[in-house]
């Protein structure tokens, strides 16, 4: 068997889509005519989606937040993981969280570390004060306590 000849056959017939869609047998697809609902994904599938995703959220708020690659790792993945949830623009939404990080950020690289955690402090209870902390209580809980290093 010649995999390669294989695969541009099977290409050249299913096509490709990058988004999930509803074969002519009423399936649900996605790719070179992958079948998600008989076959679904595999967990070593669902940990590269997941590493993907991570690494390519991460970029964006390296875009969008000017001081972000500055901050804690622990602060990184809180708001890598809030926006994983709520999608970068749903992050994005949390302003005045936003800006409480940025003061204290501001405070940090001028090494006012006091100050720096009020401002984490401050931040945690505006990610508390949405709707997002009413749907989802205990996973907003934990990062808030993982923002402030309480983890």
């Amino acid at each position: 068997m010649n995999i390669d000849r294989l695969k541009k056959s099977i290409i050249a017939h299913e096509g490709f889509s990058l988004k999930v869609y509803t074969c002519p047998a009423g399936k649900l697809t996605i790719g070179y005519g992958r079948n998600l609902e008989d076959r679904g994904i595999t967990k070593h599938e669902a940990d590269e989606f997941l590493n993907s995703d991570c690494l390519d959220i991460k970029l964006k708020l390296e875009d969008e937040i000017y001081f972000f690659s500055s901050l804690p790792d622990n602060v990184q993945e809180v708001l890598i993981e809030m926006a994983y949830q709520l999608g970068l623009y749903g992050l994005l939404k949390f302003k005045n969280t936003i800006s409480y990080l940025e003061t204290a950020y501001l405070n940090l690289i001028n090494g006012r570390d006091i100050d720096y955690r009020e401002y984490v402090a401050k931040a945690s209870i505006e990610m508390l004060n949405s709707k997002w902390a009413i749907q989802t209580p205990i996973r907003a809980k934990k990062l808030s306590q993982k923002l402030k290093g309480e983890y």
